[in-house]
Protein backbone atom coordinates (compact mmCIF):
# COMPACT_ATOMS: atom_id res chain seq x y z
CA UNK A 1 0.00 0.00 0.00
CA UNK A 2 2.90 2.47 0.59
CA UNK A 3 4.13 1.82 -2.49
CA UNK A 4 1.36 2.71 -4.42
CA UNK A 5 0.51 5.87 -2.40
CA UNK A 6 4.08 6.91 -2.86
CA UNK A 7 3.66 6.15 -6.93
CA UNK A 8 0.27 7.64 -6.87
CA UNK A 9 1.91 10.84 -5.04
CA UNK A 10 4.34 11.84 -7.50
CA UNK A 11 2.38 13.31 -10.48
CA UNK A 12 0.75 15.98 -8.10
CA UNK A 13 3.84 16.88 -6.55
CA UNK A 14 4.63 19.49 -9.73
CA UNK A 15 1.26 21.22 -9.59
CA UNK A 16 1.69 21.97 -5.48
CA UNK A 17 5.07 23.44 -6.05
CA UNK A 18 3.35 25.49 -8.80
CA UNK A 19 1.09 26.98 -6.08
CA UNK A 20 3.55 28.33 -4.21
CA UNK A 21 3.87 31.94 -3.34
CA UNK A 22 6.99 33.20 -4.64
CA UNK A 23 8.94 35.80 -6.31
CA UNK A 24 11.18 33.90 -8.70
CA UNK A 25 9.57 31.18 -10.88
CA UNK A 26 9.78 26.72 -11.56
CA UNK A 27 11.22 25.28 -14.53
CA UNK A 28 9.19 21.95 -14.84
CA UNK A 29 10.21 21.06 -19.06
CA UNK A 30 14.13 22.99 -19.32
CA UNK A 31 15.66 21.18 -16.34
CA UNK A 32 18.48 18.94 -18.14
CA UNK A 33 21.49 21.19 -17.24
CA UNK A 34 20.20 20.72 -13.49
CA UNK A 35 20.86 16.97 -13.95
CA UNK A 36 25.21 17.44 -14.70
CA UNK A 37 27.88 18.66 -13.04
CA UNK A 38 31.63 19.08 -12.94
CA UNK A 39 32.13 15.41 -12.05
CA UNK A 40 30.30 14.66 -15.59
CA UNK A 41 30.01 11.05 -14.42
CA UNK A 42 25.98 11.15 -13.19
CA UNK A 43 22.99 12.34 -14.68
CA UNK A 44 19.91 13.07 -12.43
CA UNK A 45 17.09 14.45 -13.91
CA UNK A 46 15.20 16.85 -11.38
CA UNK A 47 10.88 17.56 -11.78
CA UNK A 48 11.32 21.29 -11.39
CA UNK A 49 14.27 23.85 -11.24
CA UNK A 50 13.83 26.86 -8.99
CA UNK A 51 15.17 30.11 -9.78
CA UNK A 52 14.93 32.41 -6.70
CA UNK A 53 14.53 36.05 -6.50
CA UNK A 54 14.69 35.99 -2.83
CA UNK A 55 15.91 34.01 0.23
CA UNK A 56 11.67 33.71 1.43
CA UNK A 57 11.58 31.78 -2.47
CA UNK A 58 14.33 28.78 -1.13
CA UNK A 59 12.70 28.90 2.72
CA UNK A 60 8.90 28.68 0.85
CA UNK A 61 10.41 25.61 -1.21
CA UNK A 62 12.59 23.58 1.42
CA UNK A 63 9.17 24.39 3.91
CA UNK A 64 7.12 22.91 1.10
CA UNK A 65 9.33 19.43 0.71
CA UNK A 66 9.55 19.20 4.68
CA UNK A 67 5.71 19.52 5.01
CA UNK A 68 5.38 16.65 2.06
CA UNK A 69 6.97 14.41 4.55
CA UNK A 70 9.72 11.64 3.83
CA UNK A 71 7.13 9.33 1.96
CA UNK A 72 7.15 11.30 -0.96
CA UNK A 73 11.47 10.51 -1.60
CA UNK A 74 11.27 14.55 -3.20
CA UNK A 75 14.71 15.45 -3.08
CA UNK A 76 15.73 19.50 -2.64
CA UNK A 77 19.82 20.04 -3.75
CA UNK A 78 21.09 23.79 -4.06
CA UNK A 79 23.07 23.99 -7.37
CA UNK A 80 25.58 26.84 -7.27
CA UNK A 81 27.97 26.69 -10.32
CA UNK A 82 27.82 22.61 -10.51
CA UNK A 83 31.14 21.94 -9.51
CA UNK A 84 30.39 18.92 -7.80
CA UNK A 85 31.71 15.51 -9.05
CA UNK A 86 29.20 12.90 -8.06
CA UNK A 87 25.98 14.49 -8.44
CA UNK A 88 25.71 16.25 -5.11
CA UNK A 89 24.16 19.02 -6.66
CA UNK A 90 21.74 17.14 -8.85
CA UNK A 91 18.30 15.93 -7.34
CA UNK A 92 16.76 12.61 -9.22
CA UNK A 93 12.74 13.84 -9.53
CA UNK A 94 13.52 16.24 -6.80
CA UNK A 95 13.66 19.87 -6.71
CA UNK A 96 17.36 21.60 -7.89
CA UNK A 97 17.57 25.42 -6.60
CA UNK A 98 19.62 27.22 -8.75
CA UNK A 99 21.75 29.81 -6.10
CA UNK A 100 23.02 31.89 -9.09
CA UNK A 101 19.92 33.47 -9.29
CA UNK A 102 19.21 34.33 -5.81
CA UNK A 103 19.03 38.32 -5.72
CA UNK A 104 17.97 39.15 -2.63
CA UNK A 105 21.55 40.32 -1.39
CA UNK A 106 23.87 43.11 -2.97
CA UNK A 107 27.32 42.69 -1.92
CA UNK A 108 28.61 44.96 0.42
CA UNK A 109 32.00 45.70 1.79
CA UNK A 110 32.83 47.09 5.21
CA UNK A 111 35.92 48.11 5.71
CA UNK A 112 37.61 49.57 9.32
CA UNK A 113 39.61 47.69 11.80
CA UNK A 114 37.83 44.37 10.93
CA UNK A 115 37.19 44.64 7.20
CA UNK A 116 34.39 41.81 5.64
CA UNK A 117 32.09 41.81 2.85
CA UNK A 118 28.45 40.17 2.70
CA UNK A 119 27.73 38.31 0.30
CA UNK A 120 25.17 35.73 -1.17
CA UNK A 121 25.71 31.75 -0.81
CA UNK A 122 25.37 32.25 -4.48
CA UNK A 123 27.77 34.53 -5.60
CA UNK A 124 31.05 33.53 -7.46
CA UNK A 125 34.49 33.86 -5.19
CA UNK A 126 36.16 35.32 -8.50
CA UNK A 127 33.43 38.11 -7.80
CA UNK A 128 34.29 38.86 -4.77
CA UNK A 129 37.54 38.91 -5.30
CA UNK A 130 37.03 41.87 -8.19
CA UNK A 131 34.89 43.53 -5.74
CA UNK A 132 36.39 43.74 -2.41
CA UNK A 133 40.05 44.60 -4.58
CA UNK A 134 37.78 47.89 -5.38
CA UNK A 135 38.38 48.66 -1.96
CA UNK A 136 41.82 46.94 -1.53
CA UNK A 137 40.77 44.42 0.28
CA UNK A 138 40.42 40.81 -0.36
CA UNK A 139 39.46 37.30 1.62
CA UNK A 140 42.17 35.55 3.69
CA UNK A 141 41.70 32.15 2.12
CA UNK A 142 41.22 30.93 -1.33
CA UNK A 143 40.42 27.71 -3.51
CA UNK A 144 42.71 27.26 -6.53
CA UNK A 145 39.72 27.55 -8.82
CA UNK A 146 37.55 30.81 -8.29
CA UNK A 147 34.75 30.31 -10.52
CA UNK A 148 32.84 28.25 -7.12
CA UNK A 149 30.02 29.90 -5.32
CA UNK A 150 30.30 30.40 -1.98
CA UNK A 151 27.84 28.18 -0.49
CA UNK A 152 29.76 25.46 -2.13
CA UNK A 153 33.05 25.85 -1.07
CA UNK A 154 32.14 26.92 2.65
CA UNK A 155 29.88 23.10 2.84
CA UNK A 156 32.84 21.47 1.99
CA UNK A 157 36.06 23.52 3.28
CA UNK A 158 37.81 25.61 0.94
CA UNK A 159 41.38 24.99 0.70
CA UNK A 160 44.84 25.65 -1.39
CA UNK A 161 47.93 27.13 -0.59
CA UNK A 162 47.00 29.69 1.89
CA UNK A 163 45.79 27.32 4.23
CA UNK A 164 48.85 26.79 6.14
CA UNK A 165 48.95 29.67 7.04
CA UNK A 166 45.04 31.34 7.31
CA UNK A 167 43.10 28.02 7.25
CA UNK A 168 40.30 26.78 4.81
CA UNK A 169 37.45 29.24 3.98
CA UNK A 170 35.65 27.38 6.79
CA UNK A 171 38.00 29.30 9.49
CA UNK A 172 36.98 32.64 7.60
CA UNK A 173 33.59 33.19 8.09
CA UNK A 174 32.16 35.57 10.81
CA UNK A 175 28.49 34.95 10.21
CA UNK A 176 26.32 33.11 8.10
CA UNK A 177 22.25 32.88 7.20
CA UNK A 178 21.13 29.43 6.45
CA UNK A 179 17.41 27.98 5.35
CA UNK A 180 17.48 24.61 7.38
CA UNK A 181 15.96 21.53 6.26
CA UNK A 182 12.53 22.79 7.98
CA UNK A 183 12.52 25.88 5.74
CA UNK A 184 13.33 27.98 8.67
CA UNK A 185 15.92 31.19 7.56
CA UNK A 186 18.01 31.31 10.68
CA UNK A 187 21.47 34.07 11.03
CA UNK A 188 24.23 31.85 13.09
CA UNK A 189 27.48 32.56 13.82
CA UNK A 190 30.26 31.51 16.70
CA UNK A 191 28.08 33.14 19.45
CA UNK A 192 24.45 33.23 17.99
CA UNK A 193 22.73 29.75 17.06
CA UNK A 194 26.78 28.64 17.09
CA UNK A 195 25.28 24.57 16.82
CA UNK A 196 23.79 25.45 13.33
CA UNK A 197 26.62 27.75 12.19
CA UNK A 198 29.66 24.76 12.75
CA UNK A 199 27.14 22.02 11.55
CA UNK A 200 26.82 24.14 7.99
CA UNK A 201 30.37 24.90 8.11
CA UNK A 202 31.81 21.65 6.01
CA UNK A 203 28.78 20.27 6.49
CA UNK A 204 28.16 18.82 2.89
CA UNK A 205 25.12 20.71 2.69
CA UNK A 206 23.37 18.13 4.79
CA UNK A 207 22.08 20.59 7.28
CA UNK A 208 20.54 23.61 5.38
CA UNK A 209 21.29 26.01 2.06
CA UNK A 210 23.61 28.83 2.66
CA UNK A 211 21.97 31.78 1.64
CA UNK A 212 24.42 34.81 2.61
CA UNK A 213 28.00 34.58 4.27
CA UNK A 214 29.98 37.37 6.17
CA UNK A 215 33.74 36.80 4.95
CA UNK A 216 36.54 37.75 6.47
CA UNK A 217 39.02 40.30 4.85
CA UNK A 218 42.28 41.49 4.67
CA UNK A 219 44.72 44.00 2.82
CA UNK A 220 45.53 42.95 -0.96
CA UNK A 221 48.83 42.94 -2.10
CA UNK A 222 49.41 44.57 -5.87
CA UNK A 223 52.09 41.76 -6.68
CA UNK A 224 53.12 38.11 -6.70
CA UNK A 225 56.38 36.65 -6.54
CA UNK A 226 55.19 33.28 -8.21
CA UNK A 227 58.16 30.44 -7.55
CA UNK A 228 58.90 26.93 -8.76
CA UNK A 229 61.54 24.51 -7.70
CA UNK A 230 62.22 20.82 -8.63
CA UNK A 231 62.95 18.11 -6.06
CA UNK A 232 63.71 14.09 -6.73
CA UNK A 233 63.84 12.82 -3.34
CA UNK A 234 60.40 12.69 -1.66
CA UNK A 235 61.83 12.68 2.00
CA UNK A 236 63.91 16.17 1.08
CA UNK A 237 60.21 17.51 -0.46
CA UNK A 238 58.04 17.05 2.17
CA UNK A 239 61.12 17.83 4.75
CA UNK A 240 61.13 21.24 3.09
CA UNK A 241 57.47 21.97 2.69
CA UNK A 242 56.87 21.04 6.56
CA UNK A 243 59.88 23.58 7.32
CA UNK A 244 57.99 26.36 5.26
CA UNK A 245 54.56 26.14 6.99
CA UNK A 246 55.86 26.49 10.65
CA UNK A 247 56.53 29.45 12.56
CA UNK A 248 56.24 32.61 10.65
CA UNK A 249 56.74 31.74 7.19
CA UNK A 250 58.06 33.96 4.36
CA UNK A 251 55.42 33.33 2.32
CA UNK A 252 51.97 33.20 2.02
CA UNK A 253 51.39 30.43 -0.54
CA UNK A 254 52.87 26.77 -0.48
CA UNK A 255 51.84 24.01 -2.51
CA UNK A 256 53.01 20.93 -4.23
CA UNK A 257 52.45 18.81 -7.34
CA UNK A 258 53.95 15.73 -8.58
CA UNK A 259 55.24 15.04 -12.01
CA UNK A 260 54.79 11.19 -13.00
CA UNK A 261 57.19 9.85 -15.62
CA UNK A 262 58.01 12.57 -17.51
CA UNK A 263 61.52 13.34 -19.47
CA UNK A 264 61.49 16.92 -19.65
CA UNK A 265 59.67 19.44 -17.41
CA UNK A 266 58.49 21.46 -20.58
CA UNK A 267 54.48 20.62 -20.56
CA UNK A 268 54.34 21.07 -16.89
CA UNK A 269 54.99 24.69 -16.05
CA UNK A 270 51.69 26.62 -16.13
CA UNK A 271 50.92 29.52 -17.79
CA UNK A 272 52.21 32.95 -16.63
CA UNK A 273 56.00 32.20 -16.71
CA UNK A 274 58.35 33.88 -18.46
CA UNK A 275 59.05 32.19 -22.27
CA UNK A 276 62.58 31.22 -20.98
CA UNK A 277 61.95 29.18 -17.94
CA UNK A 278 60.10 26.79 -19.59
CA UNK A 279 62.28 26.58 -22.49
CA UNK A 280 65.46 25.65 -19.45
CA UNK A 281 63.15 23.77 -17.48
CA UNK A 282 63.04 21.35 -20.59
CA UNK A 283 66.79 21.15 -20.81
CA UNK A 284 66.57 19.39 -17.43
CA UNK A 285 65.74 15.56 -17.68
CA UNK A 286 64.31 13.33 -14.85
CA UNK A 287 65.47 9.92 -16.42
CA UNK A 288 61.57 8.81 -16.31
CA UNK A 289 62.04 9.31 -12.08
CA UNK A 290 58.81 10.44 -10.47
CA UNK A 291 59.52 14.10 -9.57
CA UNK A 292 58.26 16.55 -7.06
CA UNK A 293 58.04 20.71 -8.01
CA UNK A 294 57.32 22.88 -4.72
CA UNK A 295 55.31 26.06 -6.00
CA UNK A 296 55.14 29.14 -3.36
CA UNK A 297 53.99 32.68 -3.59
CA UNK A 298 55.00 35.70 -2.26
CA UNK A 299 52.54 38.44 -1.26
CA UNK A 300 54.08 41.84 -1.95
CA UNK A 301 53.22 45.85 -3.16
CA UNK A 302 55.82 47.87 -5.18
CA UNK A 303 57.02 50.19 -2.69
CA UNK A 304 58.58 46.67 -1.07
CA UNK A 305 60.32 45.00 -3.53
CA UNK A 306 63.96 45.17 -2.16
CA UNK A 307 62.75 44.06 1.24
CA UNK A 308 60.91 41.25 0.07
CA UNK A 309 63.43 40.49 -2.79
CA UNK A 310 65.85 39.48 0.30
CA UNK A 311 63.23 38.04 2.33
CA UNK A 312 62.97 35.45 -0.55
CA UNK A 313 66.56 35.04 -1.52
CA UNK A 314 67.09 34.31 2.21
CA UNK A 315 64.32 31.51 2.74
CA UNK A 316 65.78 29.61 -0.72
CA UNK A 317 69.00 29.32 0.28
CA UNK A 318 67.31 27.37 3.43
CA UNK A 319 65.67 24.85 1.06
CA UNK A 320 67.41 21.35 -0.82
CA UNK A 321 65.73 21.74 -4.28
CA UNK A 322 67.40 21.54 -7.99
CA UNK A 323 69.26 24.54 -8.23
CA UNK A 324 68.65 24.51 -12.14
CA UNK A 325 64.82 24.17 -11.37
CA UNK A 326 64.25 27.27 -9.27
CA UNK A 327 61.91 29.75 -11.35
CA UNK A 328 60.83 32.99 -9.97
CA UNK A 329 57.72 34.84 -11.76
CA UNK A 330 56.25 38.11 -11.07
CA UNK A 331 52.61 38.43 -11.78
CA UNK A 332 49.38 40.83 -10.79
CA UNK A 333 47.73 39.56 -7.55
CA UNK A 334 44.74 39.24 -9.26
CA UNK A 335 46.02 37.26 -12.25
CA UNK A 336 48.03 35.06 -9.83
CA UNK A 337 44.50 33.80 -8.01
CA UNK A 338 42.80 33.43 -11.25
CA UNK A 339 45.39 31.18 -12.52
CA UNK A 340 43.28 28.12 -12.97
CA UNK A 341 40.65 30.07 -15.35
CA UNK A 342 43.39 30.54 -18.07
CA UNK A 343 43.46 26.76 -18.33
CA UNK A 344 40.08 26.04 -18.11
CA UNK A 345 39.54 29.07 -21.33
CA UNK A 346 42.37 26.59 -23.14
CA UNK A 347 40.25 22.98 -22.05
CA UNK A 348 37.26 24.50 -22.97
CA UNK A 349 38.28 25.49 -26.65
CA UNK A 350 39.48 22.08 -27.55
CA UNK A 351 36.46 20.36 -25.99
CA UNK A 352 38.40 18.84 -22.88
CA UNK A 353 36.84 20.80 -20.14
CA UNK A 354 33.45 18.34 -19.87
CA UNK A 355 34.71 15.00 -19.70
CA UNK A 356 34.50 12.99 -16.55
CA UNK A 357 36.28 14.12 -13.74
CA UNK A 358 36.84 11.07 -11.42
CA UNK A 359 38.92 13.60 -8.59
CA UNK A 360 40.11 11.62 -5.38
CA UNK A 361 40.77 14.08 -2.53
CA UNK A 362 42.77 12.59 0.34
CA UNK A 363 43.87 14.20 3.95
CA UNK A 364 47.05 12.31 4.92
CA UNK A 365 48.17 12.09 8.70
CA UNK A 366 51.86 13.24 8.18
CA UNK A 367 53.15 10.30 9.91
CA UNK A 368 51.66 7.77 7.23
CA UNK A 369 52.47 10.41 4.01
CA UNK A 370 55.76 8.19 3.15
CA UNK A 371 54.66 5.10 3.28
CA UNK A 372 51.68 6.41 0.96
CA UNK A 373 54.21 8.15 -1.25
CA UNK A 374 56.33 4.63 -1.47
CA UNK A 375 53.22 2.56 -2.53
CA UNK A 376 51.41 4.92 -4.39
CA UNK A 377 53.85 7.20 -6.54
CA UNK A 378 56.26 3.84 -6.58
CA UNK A 379 53.85 1.14 -7.55
CA UNK A 380 50.46 2.29 -8.44
CA UNK A 381 50.99 5.06 -10.45
CA UNK A 382 54.07 4.36 -12.48
CA UNK A 383 52.66 5.15 -16.36
CA UNK A 384 50.49 8.11 -15.91
CA UNK A 385 48.37 10.57 -13.67
CA UNK A 386 45.74 11.65 -16.15
CA UNK A 387 46.16 14.86 -14.51
CA UNK A 388 47.70 17.23 -11.87
CA UNK A 389 48.45 15.49 -8.43
CA UNK A 390 48.52 18.03 -5.91
CA UNK A 391 50.64 17.65 -2.69
CA UNK A 392 50.79 20.08 0.36
CA UNK A 393 51.28 19.89 4.04
CA UNK A 394 48.40 21.85 6.07
CA UNK A 395 48.34 22.77 10.03
CA UNK A 396 45.35 21.67 11.68
CA UNK A 397 46.06 24.46 14.40
CA UNK A 398 44.17 26.75 11.54
CA UNK A 399 40.72 23.99 11.27
CA UNK A 400 38.36 24.99 13.68
CA UNK A 401 37.29 21.45 15.44
CA UNK A 402 33.72 22.13 15.74
CA UNK A 403 33.08 22.39 12.29
CA UNK A 404 31.65 19.01 10.51
CA UNK A 405 34.67 18.63 7.97
CA UNK A 406 36.74 15.63 9.09
CA UNK A 407 40.24 15.74 9.18
CA UNK A 408 42.90 13.53 10.33
CA UNK A 409 44.03 13.90 14.03
CA UNK A 410 47.64 14.60 13.65
CA UNK A 411 48.85 18.48 14.15
CA UNK A 412 50.02 18.43 10.34
CA UNK A 413 48.45 16.20 7.86
CA UNK A 414 48.43 16.66 3.72
CA UNK A 415 46.30 17.30 0.73
CA UNK A 416 46.60 14.76 -1.87
CA UNK A 417 44.38 15.18 -4.64
CA UNK A 418 44.17 13.37 -8.29
CA UNK A 419 42.75 15.97 -10.55
CA UNK A 420 42.63 13.00 -12.93
CA UNK A 421 40.69 13.98 -16.73
CA UNK A 422 38.60 10.88 -18.62
CA UNK A 423 39.10 10.66 -22.09
CA UNK A 424 35.95 9.59 -23.75
CA UNK A 425 35.59 6.36 -25.22
CA UNK A 426 39.00 5.72 -24.08
CA UNK A 427 40.10 1.87 -23.24
CA UNK A 428 43.52 3.09 -21.91
CA UNK A 429 45.09 4.25 -18.85
CA UNK A 430 43.50 7.63 -19.74
CA UNK A 431 40.05 6.28 -19.78
CA UNK A 432 37.69 6.47 -16.71
CA UNK A 433 37.40 2.58 -16.10
CA UNK A 434 41.14 2.25 -15.81
CA UNK A 435 41.23 6.17 -13.81
CA UNK A 436 38.29 4.89 -10.97
CA UNK A 437 40.39 1.14 -11.14
CA UNK A 438 43.35 3.08 -9.70
CA UNK A 439 41.86 5.47 -7.20
CA UNK A 440 40.11 2.08 -5.74
CA UNK A 441 43.58 0.71 -5.91
CA UNK A 442 44.73 4.08 -3.70
CA UNK A 443 41.99 3.54 -1.35
CA UNK A 444 41.99 -0.41 -0.68
CA UNK A 445 45.76 0.64 0.13
CA UNK A 446 45.22 3.68 2.60
CA UNK A 447 42.65 0.91 4.60
CA UNK A 448 44.62 -1.99 4.21
CA UNK A 449 47.90 -0.12 5.71
CA UNK A 450 46.11 1.57 8.30
CA UNK A 451 47.32 5.52 7.13
CA UNK A 452 43.67 7.15 9.19
CA UNK A 453 42.92 8.83 5.74
CA UNK A 454 39.99 10.91 5.58
CA UNK A 455 38.47 11.87 2.20
CA UNK A 456 37.85 15.08 1.02
CA UNK A 457 34.27 16.57 -1.14
CA UNK A 458 33.58 12.75 0.40
CA UNK A 459 31.04 10.50 -1.36
CA UNK A 460 29.55 6.80 0.13
CA UNK A 461 27.05 5.20 -0.70
CA UNK A 462 26.66 2.97 2.39
CA UNK A 463 25.50 3.81 5.96
CA UNK A 464 28.24 2.08 7.03
CA UNK A 465 30.79 3.95 5.04
CA UNK A 466 29.65 7.45 6.24
CA UNK A 467 30.18 6.26 9.77
CA UNK A 468 33.55 4.96 9.13
CA UNK A 469 34.26 8.53 7.74
CA UNK A 470 32.92 10.17 10.75
CA UNK A 471 34.51 7.86 13.30
CA UNK A 472 34.26 9.46 16.88
CA UNK A 473 32.45 12.06 15.48
CA UNK A 474 28.79 10.43 13.90
CA UNK A 475 27.01 10.77 16.92
CA UNK A 476 27.15 14.43 16.49
CA UNK A 477 26.54 14.80 13.15
CA UNK A 478 23.70 12.16 13.66
CA UNK A 479 22.16 14.73 16.27
CA UNK A 480 22.73 17.93 14.09
CA UNK A 481 21.20 15.99 11.24
CA UNK A 482 17.92 15.19 13.47
CA UNK A 483 17.83 18.71 14.92
CA UNK A 484 17.86 20.62 11.31
CA UNK A 485 16.99 18.11 9.21
CA UNK A 486 14.58 15.66 10.81
CA UNK A 487 12.85 14.90 7.32
CA UNK A 488 16.25 13.01 6.47
CA UNK A 489 16.58 10.99 9.95
CA UNK A 490 17.03 7.49 8.49
CA UNK A 491 15.78 3.83 10.51
CA UNK A 492 18.88 1.66 11.46
CA UNK A 493 20.09 0.21 7.88
CA UNK A 494 18.82 3.02 5.60
CA UNK A 495 21.81 4.89 3.74
CA UNK A 496 22.46 8.21 5.23
CA UNK A 497 21.84 11.86 2.71
CA UNK A 498 18.96 9.63 1.54
CA UNK A 499 17.24 13.20 1.34
CA UNK A 500 19.83 15.69 1.25
CA UNK A 501 20.21 19.23 0.95
CA UNK A 502 23.27 19.03 -0.76
CA UNK A 503 25.34 22.09 -1.71
CA UNK A 504 28.15 22.66 -4.93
Amino acid sequence: CITIKINLCFPSIPSSLKTLSIDGHFDFEQVEHAAKDFGNRYSYLPLAVLYPKSVSDIATTVNHVWQIGGGSELKVAARGHGHSLQGQAQAHRGVVINMESLKGLKMQVHTGNFPYVDVSGGELWINILRESLKHGLAPKSWTDYLHLTVGGTLSNAGISGQAFWHGPQISNVYQLEVVTGKGEVVNCSEKQNSDLFYSVLGGLGQFGIITRARISLEPAPEMVKWIRMVYTDFATFTRDQEKLISGQSTFDYVEGFVIINRTGLLNNWRSSFNPQDPLQASQFKSDGRTLFCLELAKYFNHEDMVLVNQEIKTSLSQLNHIPSTLFISEVPYMEFLDRVHISEIKLRSRGLWEVPHPWLNLFIPKSKIHSFAQEVFGNILTDTSSGPILIYPVNKSKWDNRTSVVIPEEDVFYLVAFLSSAVPSSTGNDGLEQILIRNKRILDFCEIAGLGVKQYLPHFSTQGEWKSHFGPHWEAFIRRKSTYDPSAILAPGQRIFQKPIAYS
